[in-house]
């Protein structure tokens, strides 16, 4: 009897929740995505994270590069930012800088606010080419993640800016997928949205012809400033924000609101 004992426990099948094989198949995708919302959601309280800054930009726009005066005017302007983050009363976090956790912009806003003494975060993904860690990110703040949508929610869920740098597709997808966001007021909390680098943005994107061909309203061109230095972008920020940043702020607002349906 013993025997069998021992040996039924030897067969023993795991528990569900310790088995990687049933983990990493397609019946535990609600599971995984799950994990990707309650980790960070937990490192966020534990880390007292109230609400954010997003940096957006691209990987390819290096500190010694053709375009590096982007790369100064982000590390410099998420340094200022921190640093207006430190002096809100509230006994939490403020303003922590947020970027997609890469090289490029995202090092740069990192870096900034790492310099400026704040903790910063880092949202990364998993992909075939350019996307690994930068130094500068907060240990405990620094995330991989496997799905694009819940790491567009992270960036979203906390952001009480955004701060765009000349990027390319991602970059793109992500700007305008938060400026939908705002449009169709699925954003219950106001975010504001900066697009940085006049030039290289007037030339990427035609707002005015958008209008002109009726696909968006006029009115939408007011959800969005655009600025060309860090002074410019921080004082734009503080008008739009200021009266925004009460200590008794929810610590999670919600994102989205649902309308209900007519008779």
């Amino acid at each position: 009897m013993d025997e069998l004992k021992k040996d039924s426990q030897k067969t023993r099948p795991p528990l569900a929740y310790r088995n990687e094989e049933f983990l990493r198949h397609a019946d535990a995708r609600p599971l995984r995505i799950l994990s990707e919302y309650l980790e960070p959601l937990t490192h966020f309280r534990n880390q007292k994270v109230r609400d954010t800054v997003v940096f957006f930009g691209s990987a390819r726009l290096t500190e010694d590069g053709p375009m590096g005066r982007y790369y100064e005017d982000a590390r410099k302007l998420a340094r200022l930012i921190t640093e207006w983050g430190a002096s809100i009363d509230g006994g939490a976090n403020r303003l922590v800088i947020t970027s997609g956790g890469g090289p490029g912009i995202m090092e740069a806003a990192n870096r900034g606010a790492s310099e400026a003494g704040g903790k910063t975060i880092g949202l990364n993904i998993g992909l075939p080419f350019e996307q690994f860690p930068n130094p500068y990110i907060t240990p405990e703040l620094s995330f991989e993640f496997h799905y694009f949508f819940m790491r567009k929610f992270w960036f979203a869920y906390l952001a009480k800016a955004l701060v765009v740098f000349p990027g390319g597709f991602g970059t793109l997808d992500e700007l305008f997928e938060l400026l939908t966001l705002v449009q169709t007021r699925k954003l219950t909390k106001k975010i504001f949205i900066l697009l940085y680098g006049t030039e290289f943005w007037t030339e990427i994107i035609n707002f005015d012809a958008l209008v002109k061909h009726g696909t968006i309203a006029e009115s939408d061109l007011g959800l969005f400033k655009f600025a060309d230095d860090p002074e410019t972008a921080l004082e734009l920020m503080k008008d739009s924000l200021s009266i925004y940043l009460r200590p008794d702020e929810p610590e999670t607002p919600a994102i989205a609101t649902s309308v209900k349906p007519g008779p």
